[in-house]
């Protein structure tokens, strides 16, 4: 691999819940424009690697870089500043509000105008939030819900939501996009939709760290593929590479089953 490409390095990650080793001593490079998978079954520690590079929970020891530069144990506030976007196993979005104000929520960070302003309504933060409005519909128009905008988020499907959510993590502008199983709930069709959308993210520029347990959508999408058991990296390289790796089939699919079921 290009190092000088790296945007993301794991060091000997480790994460100890009480006597729970978690994660234990993970290390690996994510590369600019890559579609990187995590694997495992459950327990594995997937969820819980995503949540120490997003800012969740702080490593208990190992470092994580961003660029170079050192972002170990940064408060998730701090992470999105570092333009490093998540989404979650479960819909994280707020129900009674619109389609839109949801996707707002993705750009607040952004926005220069204070509460002061935003309550004397002075023209430039009129301006910033015509402009903010525009930015949210551009990114539902990307995903194919912008005529969702003024429902509810509550009144649309599981699929859309996920778009949602999706949208919301990118019209931050994000330079890496943690996927935590988006195509969770979704029949094939819809799976496939989620597919293309997350290939044109990476077309777009966009590096992605995926977790999914969809083997099809991995082995479809992704460039590499790492693998975990009881929080212990166990194989590392293609989906090819995986699907023959002996120790993938026994931790992950049972010793008996083709990896591409």
């Amino acid at each position: 691999m290009n190092t000088n490409n790296t945007l993301l390095k794991l060091n000997q990650v480790n994460k100890q819940f009480d006597g729970l080793m978690a994660i234990a001593g993970v290390s690996f490079d994510l590369n600019s424009g890559e579609i990187v998978s995590l694997i495992g079954p459950n327990g594995a520690g997937k969820t819980t690697l995503l949540n120490l590079i997003s800012g969740v929970y702080p490593p208990t020891s190992g470092e994580i870089l961003l660029h170079g530069a050192d972002i170990t144990g940064m408060k998730p506030y701090q992470i999105a500043q570092k333009r490093i976007a998540r989404t979650f196993q479960s819909v994280q979005i707020f129900q009674d509000m619109t389609v839109l104000e949801n996707v707002l929520l993705g750009l607040h960070h952004r926005l220069r105008s204070g509460f002061v302003k935003g309550m004397l309504h002075f023209p430039g933060e009129r301006r910033e939030e015509q402009t903010a409005v525009t930015q949210a519909m551009d990114s539902l128009e990307q995903f194919g819900i912008a005529h969702l905008a003024e429902r509810k988020a509550d009144s649309i499907s599981l699929k859309e939501q996920r778009c949602l959510e999706i949208a919301r993590s990118v019209v931050s502008g994000p330079s890496l996009l943690l996927l935590d199983e988006p195509a969770a709930g979704l029949n094939i069709r819809e799976t496939e939709e989620i597919a293309a959308i997350i290939q044109g993210l990476r077309q777009h520029g966009l590096t992605i760290l995926l977790v999914e347990h969809d083997m099809n959508l991995v082995m479809s999408i992704a460039h590499r593929v790492i693998a975990l058991h009881h929080g212990h990296k166990i194989a590392e390289g293609t989906p090819e590479e995986i699907q023959r790796n002996p120790e993938v089939v026994k931790a992950y699919l049972g010793g008996t089953h083709s990896a591409e079921r």
